[in-house]
């Protein structure tokens, strides 16, 4: 499935990036870019769109003015160096709202959830919405993260558990090891947090796949793994609830 979209952003630098942004996600179709309100409001007018990635702060007309002006909405996804906007944003029902600079690994969390909302609605054409089965019972089975070379998707339930290696992040499955350049942060934001639990400043594991728990050390396959001090008492709240 591919999400057909459009960028708008009045800083020439902020576009480019958007735009570059773009050009790496495989499911991503950029139709066009604009640098102002009052193109895009045309162009919409005369195109279908599955998502408008749209600056706030615009000369003549703002984002959150173009929203209210039409009629029919995409999904969106606001990029903005505002924060005190997000209220109105999310009143608008817009799909995530990202702070500049927007790192990719944000930018592509943001894209997964457009990506889950298409997934799991079907339009029919009288214009109501049916929702269609998901792949996954339980909810999203897959994250996207990028390696040297490209853009891997990787299915959640496979993941055994994430281990930090300085600068990189290696996820673990029982076929293969994927490495990614990322931070902390940006691990904690692509992991289904319903499935993995951090349980060292260098550990997120996959809580379905624990075999056993002896004091400070969780057991997964054959890898004995620590319990960070800092982390040991949500951990252990969690597999209380579980």
């Amino acid at each position: 499935m591919k999400i057909n979209c459009i960028a708008v952003d009045d800083e020439p630098l902020a576009l480019e990036i958007i735009k570059d942004y773009c050009a790496k996600v495989p499911f991503l179709n950029l139709m066009q870019a604009f640098d102002n309100a009052i193109d895009t409001m045309e162009y919409l007018g005369n195109n279908h769109v599955d998502l408008i990635l749209l600056d706030i702060q615009m000369e003549d007309l703002t984002g959150i003015q173009l929203l209210n002006a039409l009629k029919v909405k995409p999904y969106v996804i606001m990029t903005t160096a505002y924060d005190n906007y997000a209220i109105q944003g999310f009143d608008l029902d817009v799909t995530d709202y990202l702070l500049k600079p927007i790192s990719f690994e944000r930018f592509l969390k943001g894209l997964n959830k457009v990506y889950d909302r298409m997934q799991n609605e079907a339009v029919i054409p009288d214009g109501k919405q049916v929702a269609t089965v998901p792949s996954d019972p339980a909810g999203k089975d897959y994250f996207f993260v990028k390696t040297d070379t490209h853009i891997e998707k990787i299915t959640a339930s496979e993941v055994l558990y994430v281990e930090g290696m300085g600068d990189y992040w290696r996820i673990v499955t029982k076929n293969k090891r994927i490495m990614t350049l990322m931070n902390a942060r940006g691990i904690e934001e692509v992991l289904p947090e319903n499935q993995f639990c951090r349980v060292h400043r260098s550990y997120f594991v996959a809580m379905a796949k624990i075999e056993s728990i002896e004091r400070k050390h969780i057991k997964i396959a054959d890898q004995r793994i620590p319990i960070g001090d800092t982390y040991q008492k949500n951990f252990f709240d969690i597999i209380e609830k579980k």
